[in-house]
């Protein structure tokens, strides 16, 4: 880690120096501003960044941070205002411009070519002698696999790697060359424990190197341990910000409920906000499933085959009744994405037998799985979880297309399917300018409740999530863990993949552990649950 730590500092040590701390800002922004139709995603917002500071940008899904990101990533160019960068006005009208200005971002959904290999990936965009030289590459790369504590193939194409494995390369190609400003949407959100730990360091040693770090996140306890300064945007505006003299002399409760204020306001009707820091545990009463009755859900040794660089499962199988919710938990890359797709019916099972109600539908796809009652919540909410040019209202009813009552003989009937959108658009408080916006240009927050709304229908007697709150805010986290508990409560059996404790121990009744793709246990949600969770994770309790 050290020679890694030093060869990152050296080539800083190539850039033109950064202005130190507590001088003139590496980045001005001011009086930004940016409207899209029905929505004003930043409202004059003014914001300095400093070299050798690593600070924290929090608000809520659609309060416009990545809006704000975009702009300084050369993504997106302002309606109003002016960029500074050292002191110069400039405008950013490409990625590349970005990085000429040492600007290196991770995005928070995944940027990369999923066609080409990992190294690939991370050697795209550098000058062409680094292209042919592939060993200081393989070095670099072993550098910072062993930082992030990480373990994946160079060479496997990155379509071929879980969700949280492509995460954490973004993360390798923003230290890759070591950019003077260093920008971080939600990298944290699928690494480990040690994983988020060491890049915790290494975010600090970069800030001490006089690097200017902007870190999103919705985790509090992130933004206290590690940001020197806070600032919080609520509905397009900067609300506020607390600098390093004040988090100097702050606990970290005085902090969360400043931020929390903050970001959403400090009337009654704001409060409900807080239970998602609370960590309420809202699980149902567990005595209310009946498990001398036959169980809905049986998986019996049930097998998958894999392609290089990804984790097939082995010999899985359980038992779930009706209004039970299951939690998987796991260190990201140990076969959570072939359970949840083996389950969902988009990968076929290679050995072993799927049951729904003591009916046998291992062989069936996706549409004979959902029409048997089983729903599938996606990851990958961009891409695999919705057409991001497709109407909300299309994308509502994009697993229903052809089937009455929304269409009749092969026509789409409009009129029936904007009223269906706008009903639901009511009912789950998804903040749209209209049915017909295109479900692109919506939060991650509100692009979730419209997965939410699509999946947990009256007919679903199975929904299997895979990290349902994965960059969310506090709020729709708090929102999508209640529709889970309610769910159950109805007596749908709930299947929760995550690599959150705090969220399977907020939900499930049960909780079984992946490891190396195979179900090593399953352990009652008591109070000794986290203790034996974290010894199975590690293959220990196997």
């Amino acid at each position: 880690m050290a020679a890694m730590i030093e060869q990152t500092l050296a080539l800083l040590d190539d850039r033109p120096l950064a202005t130190t701390a507590g001088g003139r800002p590496v980045i001005e922004l001011r009086g930004i501003t940016k409207r899209f139709p029905g929505v004003v995603a930043n409202d004059r917002v003014t914001l300095d960044i400093f070299a050798g500071e690593i600070h924290v940008l929090l608000g809520e899904n659609g309060a416009g941070k990545s809006t704000l990101i975009d702009f300084l990533a050369g993504l997106q160019q302002p309606d109003a205002g002016t960029i500074s960068v050292h002191g110069r006005s400039v405008e950013i009208g490409s990625p590349a411009e970005s990085l000429a200005l040492g600007i290196g971002t991770v995005f928070q959904h995944v940027q990369l070519v999923t066609s080409l290999t990992v190294l690939e990936n991370l050697m795209l965009g550098g000058s062409s002698w680094r292209l042919l030289r592939r060993q200081p590459a393989i070095e670099r790369f072993r550098e910072l696999s062993d930082l992030l504590g990480v373990t994946i193939d160079p060479d496997v194409p990155v379509g071929r790697l879980a969700l949280g494995e492509q995460q954490q390369v973004e993360i390798m190609h923003a230290l890759w060359r070591g950019e003077r400003v260093l920008i971080l949407d939600e990298p944290t959100s699928m690494l480990t424990p040690q994983g988020v730990h060491h890049l915790g360091e290494v975010m600090k040693r970069l800030r001490d190197k006089g690097v200017a770090i902007i870190f999103i996140t919705h985790k509090l306890r992130e933004a206290c341990d590690l940001g020197d300064r806070i600032s919080a945007l609520r509905l397009g505006r900067l609300v506020g910000q607390i600098d390093k003299t004040e988090l100097a002399t702050m606990t970290e409760q005085q902090i969360t409920d400043r931020v929390v204020d903050l970001m959403f306001g400090k009337e009654p009707s704001d409060h409900a906000a807080r239970l998602a820091l609370d960590n309420q545990n809202a699980r149902p009463d567990p005595n209310r499933i009946d498990r001398n009755a036959p169980p809905l859900f049986q998986l019996r040794g049930v097998a998958t085959a894999a392609q290089p660089g990804e984790c097939a499962v082995h010999d899985i199988s359980f038992d779930l009744w009706p209004g039970e919710v299951l939690g998987i938990a796991g260190v990201d890359g140990n076969g959570q994405k072939h359970l949840a797709e083996v389950l969902a019916g988009q990968r076929t099972a290679v050995a072993g037998s799927i049951l729904l109600g003591g009916a046998d539908v291992t062989q069936g796809g996706v549409a004979d799985r959902r029409r048997e009652g089983i729903s599938y919540i996606t990851d990958e909410r961009h891409g695999e979880g919705t057409v991001a040019t497709f109407s909300v209202a299309t994308n509502l009813v994009a697993k229903e297309i052809g089937t009455p009552p929304l269409w009749w003989g092969g026509i789409s009937l409009w009129n029936r399917i904007h009223r269906h959108a706008r009903e639901q658009i009511q009912r789950h408080d998804i903040r749209t300018a209209s049915e017909r916006t295109a479900i692109g240009k919506l939060s991650g927050g509100n692009i979730q409740k419209v997965l939410l709304a699509r999946e947990l229908t009256d007919r679903a007697a199975l929904v299997v999530f895979n990290k349902p709150t994965n960059g969310l805010d506090l709020q729709n986290t708090q929102l999508a863990r209640e529709r889970i508990v309610e769910g159950a409560a109805r007596g749908v059996a709930m299947i929760v993949i995550s690599n959150e404790l705090d969220e399977l121990a907020a939900v499930g009744d049960r909780i079984g552990v992946m490891f190396r793709g195979r179900l090593t246990g399953i352990v009652a949600n008591d109070d000794n649950a986290n203790r034996r969770i974290s010894l199975l994770m590690t293959g220990a309790g196997a």
